[in-house]
């Protein structure tokens, strides 16, 4: 299998790609340093230069699901620069991998979507080796004459740019203002951290490229194909998991429609209790459901278009029924956040839940029409999913929903308010004194910490910070926050 797999020999690297894969090591080493934010999407520009440099060089043409995954990753690597808080901006990072795995292998196949990602450490060892190929090839006669010309060049503009750029900042302080929030402050003894970073953004680079130039061709797997079943064998178990279903979806139908009272005094449960008691039961029923239609369809009767017949209708009634849970699921979860409150939690896995429930209606939509595009269906959903959950800032929706419930019945966890990032600041920022300042404390710390950080390594949730306690500082004391209960979260 694996010699199937294999990426093509390359074709010698392009100049332009070595070029852009020097940039690339160079900025990474240069904004990465300091931190996240915009720096991360400035550090990948360069890479898919390179990449699309040896592509074109390759002879690849993109294709328009190329032109989509790549748009989609640099979309995704927007996240970090606008949100301060860590959790989406990891997701986007992860999501950003995995789009452009497929905008460089192009594969289309579930064990291409799975398995792309894999690519890049087989293709940065072998892009290290290509890339010094390409640099010998170059060490002599007419390519060493092009190449001392260039690093000479390259040399005495380096010279200029230092000796009048002093020049000028000595002459001029806005001038010298300006380059020094432009420039990194690099000390002496950043020298080896920011070395292995140039080592890191060149390697990714060359895997990048060295993936665009010869992919690998993860299409040509071939998953195993299973015995089919008769019609009673496969039927059967469905059919009486759809009643299961079905008798479970009239309970919670039931008492989605004024039922809650006689459910609460039949089971001694309170309102609260109720809602967190089975949104993860159903939660892991619908991943479930996910897992027995791929098994299912693994099985199907393939004798004609009875079975097709039958295969659609046993599925697509339980996907179906799935979605129910899934209003179910989300149900409870809005019940147990209305009396409790949002956390990142809360907010993170009724997510999920919604957008397993995507991946349900995407199951029947190809039930219906062919499921050749299901798999990267799946993933772009996957994607757009991370992409809006971290462009909608979650800290800043939580934050927003726990300062309203405040503001309506009293309730409040300050403690809990406390651990969220900067993106929160502009709806923190609305609580009365002395909670308000209570709940900034936290975050002004932080940014007191990170003042020095360079305009590269700050996001727009921390810039919107930095203003708001400029013009309204933090005024509470500890002593005061801690009366309010700032220290001592209540979250359930």
């Amino acid at each position: 299998m694996w010699r199937r797999i294999r990426p093509a020999e390359a074709a010698p690297i392009h100049t332009a790609t070595l070029v852009a894969v020097l940039a690339a090591g160079l900025t990474t080493a240069v904004v990465l340093g300091d931190g996240m934010g915009p720096g991360l999407l400035l550090a990948v520009l360069p890479a898919m230069v390179a990449a699309y440099a040896a592509a074109r060089a390759a002879g690849r043409k993109a294709r328009p699901w190329s032109l989509l995954w790549a748009a989609g990753c640099v979309a995704l690597l927007t996240v970090p620069a606008l949100r301060d808080s860590a959790w989406p901006s990891t997701l986007a990072i992860l999501a950003a991998v995995l789009l452009a795995a497929l905008a460089l292998h192009g594969t289309r196949s579930w064990p291409g979507v799975l398995l792309a990602p894999l690519g890049f450490l087989d293709s940065a060892v072998s892009g290290v080796g290509w890339a010094w190929a390409g640099l010998r090839s170059r060490g002599g006669g007419a390519g060493r004459d092009r190449w001392v010309s260039v690093v000479k060049a390259a040399l005495v503009a380096a010279v200029l740019l230092i000796v009048f750029g002093a020049l000028f900042a000595s002459a001029d302080a806005a001038f010298a203002d300006l380059l020094g929030g432009l420039l990194p402050d690099v000390s002496v003894g950043e020298g080896p951290f920011r070395f292995l970073l140039f080592l890191f953004g060149a390697v990714l680079a060359l895997a990048a490229a060295r993936t665009a130039a010869a992919p690998h061709r993860w299409d040509r797997v071939k998953s195993r194909q299973w015995k089919a079943r008769s019609r009673v064998e496969w039927s059967l178990p469905l059919i009486v998991l759809n009643l299961l279903f079905a008798g479970f979806n009239a309970v919670q139908l039931a008492v989605l429609f004024g039922g809650y009272d006689k459910v609460l005094e039949s089971t001694g449960l309170t309102y609260a209790e109720y809602a967190r008691q089975g949104f993860w039961q159903l939660l892991w029923a619908t991943v479930f459901v996910l897992a027995v239609i791929a098994l299912a369809l693994r099985w199907a009767p393939r004798g004609g278009a009875g079975d097709r017949r039958l295969v659609r209708s046993v599925l697509g009634t339980l996907c179906v029924l799935t979605l129910v849970v899934v209003a179910s699921a989300v149900r409870r979860m809005d019940l147990y956040v209305d009396a409790y409150g949002l956390t990142r939690l809360r907010l993170s896995v009724v997510t999920m839940e919604l957008w397993l429930g995507l991946v349900i209606v995407l199951l029947m939509a190809a039930g219906i029409a062919g499921g050749r595009w299901l798999a990267r269906a799946v993933v772009g959903s996957a994607a757009a999913t991370v992409l809006a959950f971290g462009l909608a800032s979650p800290d800043g929706i939580i934050a927003e929903y726990n300062v309203t419930r405040y503001q309506q019945d009293n309730k409040l966890d300050l403690a809990y308010l406390r651990d969220l990032s900067s993106d929160a600041a502009p709806y923190l920022d609305r609580l009365p004194e002395p909670r308000r300042s209570c709940a900034l404390m936290a975050i002004e710390a932080d940014l007191r910490r990170a003042s020095a950080a360079p305009w590269y390594a700050t996001s727009l949730g921390e810039h919107r910070a930095r203003r708001i306690l400029r013009e309204r500082p933090v005024t509470a004391t500890v002593a005061e926050c801690s009366r309010l209960g700032a220290y001592a979260s209540r979250v359930e």
